[in-house]
């Protein structure tokens, strides 16, 4: 009886550690901090911009030798390293995306943290676009944290462009399943290179000229849907701040895809086709281009299945490559320029409203939390198994602007939400009506991976986490091992929706 006893005890004593242990690591990071912004857009004043883009890209100190091309590091199956600094140990970059063990084995082209500011005379909002698969909202609070005050940064929103070929910033694609991707210094350095962008871009401000345009359907032909049902997020959105001379000071970009065009087997690191699409635009305008992406769930991607054909060489391109990246870039470089030079809606005045709030999702999904309790996924929790989001609503001029913390579905946004045969909840579209309808302004733009990165947000009538499987198929759809949870998608649409609604009523729109 006295063994039992003890045994007992020991279990209890071993249960109340590992508790006091995962309630540790999920501990909130930045307690009481709660964001609940509104600035309405006063009298239209001569408007300003700032651009910077400043690296973020490692450096790369051992190279590996992968046996048989598999692009993951096994050395049980005859993987080496190759100890460049005699270090006697593998300092690898765990490259983010598809899968586990896959370090970078060197550089193809530099990665960012690239800021445009606006400023018209009251307001000042800091648009970054990072050069990232994720970056949790935790680290967007270092970052504003870090901000001086002498900046005078209203607003701060740093968005991902979700690439999948850069070192891991959020923890789950480490060198094995139970071991993190991230290297906890490069991602304190990371947050510094943000806010020096802020900086640099705050230092050359000036005045400027906005000028808006959209192309609704010239890109779609890149990309595919691969899970039903097919709904893209097909707009490219474009912003271009001339000077007062007629110069071209910067430009943002924003287009939905994921930049995985390279996939699995890329071992260098980059930024996909963002970088060959920012490039032609800098080679052709002249400044700095910011790429955002935008509503991708579903998955929008440019699957080894979807062709590109290089605009000089006329080559139909299927399996992933720089030259297929490239032809891509180019691609989209060219419809930009044209859509640029065909209409746009120009402001040299103008007011800044922003609508941005702070609050919670449940953290449902159990991998997740497994990852957390494990600190693969090092992040705070407000609440238990409750993490802290962001939405916000930007308007400027003619545009309005979304932001949403993961990879939201293209049918929540543009609507075509459907109630599938197989669904696990038996029950009609909840998001509704889409996001976009909702938006104020002719230009209306959607961004992803903004403030956060909470994985996809499935609409809960397609929500599949059972037999029998959506639509009917033989097997599961893709999408769930990846979400927080079914109730992600309805709490992001009633809280961006709410926000919306607040902007038609009360922001100006010029």
């Amino acid at each position: 009886m006295k063994i039992l006893r003890k045994i007992f005890a020991g279990i209890v004593v071993l249960t109340i550690l590992i508790v006091l242990v995962v309630r540790f690591q999920v501990r909130d990071r930045h307690p009481g901090y709660r964001l609940d912004l509104r600035i309405e857009g006063k009298q239209p004043q001569q408007l300003s911009a700032g651009f910077s883009a400043v690296s973020i890209t490692p450096e790369i100190t051992d190279t590996w030798n992968d046996a048989d091309g598999n692009g993951r590091y096994e050395p049980e199956k005859g993987d080496t390293f190759n100890d460049l600094n005699n270090n006697g140990k593998f300092d690898a970059w765990w490259l983010a995306g598809f899968h586990n063990s896959r370090p970078a084995n060197g550089i193809h082209d530099s990665i960012w943290a690239r800021t445009m500011i606006i400023d018209d005379g009251n307001s000042r909002v800091a648009l970054v676009s990072l050069d990232a698969i994720g970056f949790f909202h935790d680290q967007v609070i270092e970052v504003r944290k870090k901000l001086s005050s002498d900046l005078k940064i209203d607003y701060c929103m740093v968005a991902s462009t979700h690439v999948h070929e850069v070192p891991d910033l959020m923890g789950i694609w480490g060198p094995s399943t139970f071991k993190t991707g991230v290297n906890r210094a490069y991602r304190d350095w990371v947050v510094n290179r943000i806010v020096r962008s802020v900086e640099e871009a705050v230092s050359n401000l000036e005045p400027v000229s906005l000028h808006f345009s959209q192309n609704d359907s010239d890109a779609v032909h890149l990309v595919t849907d691969t899970r039903l049902p097919v709904v893209h997020d097909p707009g490219m959105y474009l912003i271009e701040a001339r000077r007062r001379d007629g110069t071209t000071k910067g430009t943002l970009v924003s287009w939905a895809n994921h930049p995985e065009t390279l996939w699995s087997r890329n071992l260098l690191i980059t930024s996909d086709f963002p970088h060959f699409f920012r490039q032609g635009i800098e080679e052709a305008r002249g400044g700095i281009c910011v790429y955002f992406n935008g509503a991708i769930g579903g998955l929008i991607t440019t699957h080894p299945s979807v062709a590109v054909v290089h605009p000089v060489t006329g080559e139909e391109i299927l399996q992933p490559s720089f030259e297929k990246a490239e032809a891509q870039g180019m691609i989209l470089t060219e419809i930009a320029l044209r859509t640029m030079d065909a209409s746009s809606d120009a402001i040299t005045e103008g007011s800044i409203g922003v609508r941005a709030k702070t609050f919670t999702l449940p953290f449902q999904n159990r991998m997740f939390r497994l990852a957390a309790a494990l600190k693969l996924i090092d992040r705070g929790m407000q609440g238990w198994w409750k993490v802290r989001t962001e939405v916000a609503a930007i308007s400027i001029g003619p545009m309005s602007i979304l932001t949403i913390p993961g990879e939201i579905y293209p049918e929540i946004v543009n609507g075509g939400i459907e109630s599938p045969d197989g669904q696990d909840f038996r029950i009609d579209p909840v998001e509704v009506p889409p996001l976009r309808e909702l938006m104020p302004g002719k230009y209306r733009l959607v961004i992803g991976m903004a403030n956060d990165e909470l994985g996809y947000f499935i609409p809960k009538s397609q929500w599949d986490n059972k037999e029998p499987w959506l639509y009917n198929s033989e097997k599961a759809t893709y999408g769930e091992i990846n979400s927080l949870g079914p109730e992600t998608a309805p709490i992001i649409h009633r809280q961006a929706a709410q926000m919306l609604r607040e902007v038609n009523s009360k922001y100006r729109m010029d």
